[in-house]
Formats: structure tokens, C-alpha cells, sequence
């Protein structure tokens, strides 16, 4: 087992300000409905150097039924048609949507491109009318992830410690 420092963080409204540009002409967000293989290909590119391991925890049918689920919505990051970031939401529909995982691929990291996937996959999130956009984030996510969602509207409301499987 070990300690993590979770960090919860909530956006009360959606962003005012424009849209972000894509910082590269062939990068575009949008909706996907992955298969089993395709999500799994991802998940571990965007979340192996980060310890993502809830999903990979998952039996087959359990993480089948969540993807094929209508309040769980994809949004993948594609640069030149290769898949480049993951934005994971669960509870669309609800009032409190949770922003359960969001990321790049670590070859894609520092080119702007994961603000620009926040920002495109929040604006479609809100649109379906939530109270509250809702995530948490720990010692273990990238080191500019609070910044980044942050810069998205983004503030904190708790912090604990929480005790993880090794």
C-alpha cells in the first residue's frame, strides 16, 4: 500500500473565454467510442508513466460495460490520425460530471497540445448542462497537471491523503 496526496478539484462554470487554438495544424479532439483493445492501448500509453492502474484493475466485462455506458464519454487527442491524449469523462448526464482521466502521450507532452485537449473536452462536457465538472489529481500525475487545470477554471476544494494499492 502506499500514502498519495489527492488533490480534489472542481469548475463551477464553463469557459467563458474563446476556444483554444490547435497548437498544431493535424491535431483534433473528439468524441470516440474505443473498443476494449484500442482503450487499453491508450490508457497504458498515456498512463504507464504515471501508475494509472484503475482501469487496468478492471475485469474485461466490468470496463466493456463502462466504455459502452451513454455518461461515459472519450475525447482522444489525434495528431496525424495517431492517438496522442486521452480526456475520460464518467456521469455525463449528471449534475457533478467527473473528469475521471486525462492525458498525453509522453512523446506528445510540451507541445500545448494537452490544454488544447482540456479546453476542446471541456467545452463539450458542459454542453450537456452539469452543475459541476469535478476531478482529482495526486502525487503521482504529471508535475503541471494542477497548473494545467487550473488554467482551465479549475480550483481546489480538499485535499487528503489516501492510502493506494502498490
Amino acid at each position: 500500500m502506499v500514502d498519495l496526496l489527492v488533490t480534489y478539484m472542481e469548475m463551477l462554470a464553463p469557459p467563458q473565454d474563446a476556444p483554444l487554438a490547435s497548437p498544431s495544424p493535424d491535431a483534433i479532439v473528439a468524441r470516440e467510442r474505443l473498443d476494449l483493445s484500442s482503450y487499453l492501448d491508450l490508457y497504458r500509453a498515456v498512463g504507464g508513466p504515471v501508475q494509472w492502474d484503475q482501469r487496468l484493475r478492471m475485469l474485461e466485462p466490468e470496463l466493456g460495460t463502462l466504455l459502452a455506458s451513454a455518461s461515459t464519454h472519450i475525447h482522444v487527442l489525434r495528431v496525424a490520425g495517431e492517438p496522442a491524449g486521452i480526456c475520460e469523462f464518467n456521469n455525463v448526464g449528471e449534475a457533478a460530471i467527473e473528469l475521471a482521466h486525462f492525458g498525453l502521450v509522453p512523446a506528445f507532452q510540451g507541445k500545448r497540445l494537452g490544454p488544447f485537449l482540456l479546453d476542446q473536452a471541456l467545452r463539450a462536457a458542459w454542453s450537456h448542462g452539469p452543475q459541476r465538472l469535478w476531478l482529482h489529481t495526486d502525487t503521482y500525475d504529471h508535475p503541471a497537471a494542477q497548473a494545467v487545470y487550473g488554467r482551465a477554471g479549475f480550483r481546489g476544494y480538499a485535499e487528503r491523503i489516501e492510502t493506494f494499492p502498490d
